[in-house]
């Protein structure tokens, strides 16, 4: 017999339920992007892919004891999952290529306005004035941190803003598919799906740390940071699974803004990284507008309760 699903949620309630299994799982995966960032000079892109679906699927298999894995809508599934592992292809080159957490997150700063301008005709959402306003400041602030001549003025930055068109139709994917498929079937289908796209870029050079090519067995060490890196990815879209089930797509997306705290933090402990004026000012201007957002979502909730204990 089919695993009953939770299907979507839009109450208040569950959406605070939902907005903090996802701010967990950015934070999760933050940690889990640090650490494959300072992996990816052995084991390069290919390696960080492979690592990621191996580890990945069997860490989600074993929580999810076997049970709730097979798809029930497996085209949609796979699209996005291939979606997903694209971006992660084009993610891990420009890290490997040089570009800071911090900044390459900056640019992802992107995404939200792009998901709750998708969410309209691909799910129907509805976004008040407010929130569309806070949108657009942060996306003003996204802006200020691309400006020409500033740091953020480079090749790697505009091949992520592709790779952030294509996040946010994933993220969309993510909430079309929980009403149909359990967490575990979504997380595990997309670590699994690394697999293949990893051996397909393992053939070419450009994807390699030097002209050695990638060190897919590096030390001890290293090793037991890639199985942290794989579970942690499990963990994560776990988290954003169940997420995306309960919230909509416009109280979420704010949350893509903080992992710029955790990338600013990160970069600066990990890789020494200072990231730029332009970069923290505008980084400023998009957190305050998912502050914002959030604290929309609390006055929904408060207002439903108010009108659930008045009907009563």
């Amino acid at each position: 017999m089919a695993e009953p699903l939770t299907g979507r949620a839009t109450s208040g309630e569950a959406a605070v339920r939902g907005l903090a299994y996802a701010a967990t799982g950015y934070a999760v995966i933050s940690f889990a992007d640090a650490a494959v960032k300072f992996l990816l000079p052995e084991i390069g892109v290919a390696g960080a892919m492979l690592w990621r679906g191996l580890v990945g699927s069997l860490a989600v298999a074993i929580m999810a004891r076997g049970r709730g894995l097979w798809p029930r809508r497996g085209t949609l599934v796979l699209a996005r999952s291939s979606l997903h592992c694209t971006v992660s292809v084009l993610w891990y080159y420009v890290w490997m290529s040089g570009l800071g957490l911090a900044d390459s997150y900056a640019v992802a700063a992107a995404a939200p306005l792009l998901m709750t301008l998708l969410a309209i005709p691909m799910l129907g959402e509805k976004v008040g004035w407010r929130r569309w306003t806070s949108c657009a400041v942060g996306f003003c602030g996204v802006l200020f941190m691309l400006q020409p001549g500033g740091d953020l003025w480079r090749w790697e930055a505009a091949l992520l803003l592709v790779g952030v068109c294509g996040m946010a139709v994933s993220r969309i994917w993510t909430r079309t598919l929980a009403s149909t498929d359990t967490p575990q079937t979504i997380a595990f289908w997309l670590m699994l799906t690394h697999v293949p796209f990893g051996l397909a870029v393992l053939p070419f050079s450009m994807f390699w740390p030097d002209a050695d090519g990638p060190d897919l067995f590096p030390s001890a060490w290293m090793v037991a940071l890639l199985v942290f890196f794989g579970v942690s990815n499990a963990v994560a879209h776990l988290l954003f699974a169940r997420g995306f089930a309960l919230a909509n797509i416009a109280a979420l997306a704010p949350l893509e803004y903080t992992p710029l705290l955790w990338g600013l933090a990160l970069g600066f402990m990990i890789f020494g990284e200072v990231p730029a004026w332009t970069t923290l000012t505008g980084a400023g201007i998009v957190v305050g507008a998912g502050i914002y957002n959030l604290h929309r979502e609390r006055v929904r909730r408060a207002e439903e309760r108010a009108r659930r204990a008045a009907a009563s």
